[in-house]
């Protein structure tokens, strides 16, 4: 190759570049999503406590559940390392800021009756037998969520790299497997 067409080359790769990350992070990838979820339950249940005076309630959920919530947490701040970059932690603080004022409008709206729609929440969370069930009880309550993108259709690249290296080593392994056995 030409050192000019080299050069094009590899403008045309950096151009592209920029286009390609700027799709991935235009969306938000599955378990970005699960951790959103997460993170909105939470926030739910703590305007609930404060509102309904439950704080004994949610000071059990968030004893039971602390690991996963606080992996729900550097899932958010990861997304937004992720999409917003330097301003990662300014969006963090945005975004849980908006979260709870949003929650606490809905709690405001429903008035007195907030605590009784509400109150089968904690119970419905804390019998919850893992971190799946805790965000899918959040996308049934149609828990208030104040940020949104679309679920990416390509993984995110590291979980690319992984996925086209697993088939081979799982090829690896099942041809040692079959030497084995013969």
């Amino acid at each position: 190759m030409t050192p000019l067409r080299s050069l094009l080359a590899g403008a045309a790769l950096l151009a592209l570049t920029p286009n390609l990350a700027a799709a991935q992070q235009a969306c938000m990838q599955p378990a970005e999503q699960q951790h959103f979820n997460v993170r909105a339950l939470q926030s739910q249940l703590m305007v609930l406590a404060i509102t309904c005076e439950m704080q004994d309630d949610y000071n059990r959920f968030v004893t039971k559940f602390r690991p996963q919530l606080a992996t729900a947490f550097n899932g958010v701040q990861g997304h937004f390392r992720r999409t917003a970059g330097g301003q990662h932690q300014r969006q963090t603080d945005q975004y849980i800021t908006n979260l709870a004022n949003g929650q606490s409008q809905v709690g405001i709206s429903q008035g007195t009756f907030f605590c009784r729609n509400q109150g089968g929440l904690f119970a419905e969370a804390y019998n919850a037998p893992n971190v799946q069930a805790l965000s899918q009880i959040s996308v049934d309550r149609q828990v208030p969520q104040v940020y949104s993108l679309p679920v990416c259709t390509t993984p995110a690249p590291r979980q690319q790299r992984q996925q086209q290296t697993r088939p081979q080593g799982q090829q690896r392994a099942q041809g040692q497997g079959q030497t084995a056995t013969r």
